[in-house]
């Protein structure tokens, strides 16, 4: 189904994605942090949901949509170090704050952060160019909102 946005995304210099494409990159990365623990809990869903809907101006019905396509993009998705490639190349590092930002809110959700979710989004900030600094500090805001 996702195999021409896949082949896209594998290539040694990928296109920066359209926006559609970066929408269903990091829903499905946000999807697979939530998922690094092997309980995708309801709490994590439902964060993800506010997350896309916040972010994208979308409804319950394009949120849902959105949510069962990057789900399956996930699951066939490469290595997260091609996938992650992807959003850093379409997005400004200004606006991948944002993302370790929300990724740290999905990890935070359930109220429970599990080793693996901590070493799979030490990953992604490093991959997108995020310092550990800026990742801890992201991480703090969205602790403190909760």
């Amino acid at each position: 189904m996702f195999a021409d946005f896949l082949k896209r995304l594998t290539q040694p210099e990928p296109d920066p994605l359209d926006d559609g494409d970066a929408r269903l990159a990091l829903t499905a990365l946000l999807i697979r942090i939530a998922r690094a623990d092997g309980d995708f809990a309801p709490a994590e869903r439902r964060q993800i949901e506010s997350v896309i809907t916040t972010r994208y101006v979308l409804d319950a019905e394009g949120a849902a949509k959105l949510m069962g396509n990057a789900a399956k993009l996930e699951i066939e998705a490469p290595d997260t170090v091609r996938f992650t490639r992807a959003i850093k190349d379409a997005v400004p590092y200004e606006d991948r704050l944002g993302v370790i930002e929300s990724l740290w809110s999905v990890v935070l959700a359930d109220g429970v952060r599990e080793n693996e979710e901590d070493a799979l989004l030490r990953l992604v900030a490093n991959l997108l160019g995020v310092n550990d600094k800026d990742s801890a500090l992201a991480r703090q805001r969205v602790a403190s909102a909760l």
